[in-house]
């Protein structure tokens, strides 16, 4: 169960390089969501200026309120933005200071533990009303590889890192499987909420019936994880979902408009927007060996012989089985925006994909493109002599290899 709770916090992006995107979106839609579904939440309103922030504020109901920088990353309360500006969550007590914080962050760029030293834009802020929890609890729906289905995963100890609670205390970490048509029943959802240490009727129902709405959520928007930590009794005696983590499929994306509609590309990198479009399975790293192939397993080969031999990728990039002299341009040309890297590398399989097709397209490329990188090239398989022909018969200086291990070698010294 830990492997499956490390899954859904944090998909190892190379490994799951097949490669679908998982979309996340950003709090405030999380809420009104939760909301749409019936789960309770503090009231949250967002706003996209800071002048919006003081109308927000002002018309609230009440003072005291938290400002949060709407930000896909965790870490945001330790965060720090790019103009100097400390944390991404704030108490507030007035409209006039609403605003003043909003402007600090809207338009800035918050740079978190999970951002990278770029950080990612802020471009709305959330105002929410404060709650003050008697107790914090962990709650999330995701799939498990060991029961092959849905798993309502919780924890009495929540508001902290729950892979941490779980390798320390597995017992901490209540785990019950779904049934996939018909989700929790009551009695199932109330046993979850009593052994969470709920001890009235009223607050094991309100827990019970979140996590049933949770399910349905689930369910019918095609998630691939759901994350409430934490989901809080509060010394009112109400039980609230305060934040909230969602991740969907990719894959239903032709099902779910509504949902992905609420994507914010601002938010990733504009590299691998670019390669989506072109449906290439592209990921930024930060080496200086920009890095083709075709299948997600050789990449995932290259890349490691490549730090074998003292090289570091510079991404990973795989142009599937139906790539064309077109779609290598491309690749090409997302590679060649990155400065850091200094020699590329093409390592290609030929079975489904032709070499011959991969060769038209790197000549095609580095003519158009001019380019003044390095370029090391190894392919084997259909149609590869054919393609050793055309490199050599086009007359650029481009080194081919038959061995993985020396082109690898040849592609990190030319970075160094």
């Amino acid at each position: 169960m830990l492997a499956s709770i490390r899954k859904a916090g944090s998909i190892a992006r190379a490994a799951s390089a097949g490669q679908r995107r998982y979309l996340s979106i950003h709090e405030y839609q999380s809420m009104n969501l939760l909301n749409s579904y019936g789960i309770p939440t503090p009231k949250s309103i967002p706003a996209k200026t800071p002048d919006e922030a003081f109308d927000v504020a002002k018309n609230f109901g009440q003072d005291k309120l938290v400002i949060k920088a709407q930000v896909l990353a965790g870490g945001r309360g330790k965060g720090k933005f790019s103009n100097g500006f400390q944390g991404g969550v704030h108490m507030v007590d007035s409209p006039a200071q609403a605003k003043e914080i909003a402007s600090k962050m809207i338009g800035s760029s918050l740079i978190t533990k999970q951002t990278g030293a770029a950080g990612r834009a802020c471009n709305a802020v959330m105002l929410a009303e404060r709650r003050q929890p008697a107790h914090e609890y962990y709650v999330a729906v995701l799939n498990d590889r060991v029961s092959q289905g849905a798993v309502l995963v919780a924890s009495a100890q929540g508001g902290m890192n729950i892979e941490e609670v779980a390798a320390k205390d597995p017992t901490a970490i209540i785990t019950t499987p779904i049934d996939f048509n018909n989700g929790l029943s009551k009695a199932e959802a109330i046993s979850v909420a009593q052994k969470l240490g709920f001890k009235d009727e009223k607050t094991q129902s309100d827990a019970a019936d979140i996590f049933i709405n949770l399910y349905k959520i689930f369910k019918e928007k095609d998630a691939t994880q759901i994350e409430i930590n934490p989901m809080a009794l509060t010394t009112d005696g109400e039980v609230l979902c305060m934040d909230a983590k969602f991740g969907f499929d990719d894959n239903a994306e032709f099902r779910q408009n509504e949902v992905f509609s609420l994507r914010d590309i601002s938010q990733e990198e504009p590299s691998e927007v670019r390669a989506q479009k072109a449906n290439l399975n592209f990921i930024k790293l930060d080496g200086s060996v920009g890095c083709l192939v075709n299948g997600a397993g050789l990449a995932m080969a290259t890349m490691d012989v490549l730090s074998l031999h003292g090289g570091q990728p510079a991404n990973f990039l795989d142009v599937g089985g139906g790539a064309t002299p077109e779609t290598v341009k491309e690749a090409f040309e997302i590679l060649l925006e990155d400065t850091k890297v200094k020699s590329i590398f093409i390592n290609i399989f030929g079975g489904i994909m032709r070499c011959d097709y991969i060769a038209e397209g790197v000549i095609k490329a580095t003519k158009e493109l001019n380019l003044k990188v390095p370029l090391v090239v190894r392919l084997k398989g259909t149609k590869e002599q054919e393609a050793k022909q055309m490199i050599r018969e086009s007359g650029l200086k481009i080194e081919a290899f038959d061995s993985l291990d020396e082109a690898a070698e040849r592609a990190s010294r030319l970075a160094d």
